[in-house]
């Protein structure tokens, strides 16, 4: 589901991109530790500040991105511009990402799953594209934000099905992952880690 103009504005804010430097990608650095190396997918890459602390702060030596929006990719390749060629941006869906299965060595999510309303298809998505042994890195905003009155006059949610903490877990291990460290703030947000299980 592609953002409204209001949700735009405020992924395209300075003050979303301090949060996400400053209190997002070091808790999910916190719970989850560095890659050092590899390739990583980012799902919903927007303006592509995520893709910059995933290389710059999480280690990933290559990211591979991409979002349903066209004006967001434009502004990602420009900031993106001096990253290339570690950097490859395409647009695309969470739930039919074109790669071949078992291609990434981790998967970031940095609040977008909230907003596709099949979310258990693109963790499924998630699970399949990780090599054994990678790690998904998730932020999320669970139900009692996405369904709080205010929030549903001002953004573009799906309201079918939304996730709370337990929900999103328990998603999380129907695709087979093994949950590392979650934390949540009052069922507000919610930070997750979890593996897809090493081939034996």
């Amino acid at each position: 589901m592609v953002l409204n103009w209001l949700e735009r504005t405020f992924v395209n804010s300075p003050f979303d991109r301090l949060l996400l430097r400053y209190f997002e990608a070091p808790r999910l650095l916190a719970m989850g530790g560095r890659m050092d190396g590899g390739t990583a997918l980012e799902i919903g890459c927007g303006q592509g500040c995520g893709v910059g602390l995933i290389t710059d702060l999480l280690g990933a030596q290559r990211v591979h991105a991409f979002d349903l929006d066209p004006k967001m990719l434009r502004l990602a390749r420009r900031r993106l511009l001096r990253k290339a060629p570690n950097v490859c941006l395409w647009m695309g869906d969470a739930t039919a990402i074109p790669a071949e299965d078992n291609s990434y060595d981790a998967v970031f999510d940095f609040v977008v799953i909230h907003h596709i309303p099949v979310w258990r298809d693109a963790l499924k998505e998630a699970y399949r594209v990780l090599k054994p042994g990678g790690r998904f890195y998730a932020e999320e905003g669970l139900k009692r934000l996405i369904i709080h009155p205010v929030l549903r006059r001002i953004s573009n949610h799906p309201l079918d099905d939304p996730f709370d903490h337990d929900m999103f877990c328990a998603g999380l291990q129907s695709c087979g992952f093994q949950i590392v460290n979650t934390q949540h703030f009052h069922n507000w947000f919610g930070f997750f880690i979890a593996d897809k299980p090493a081939a034996s």
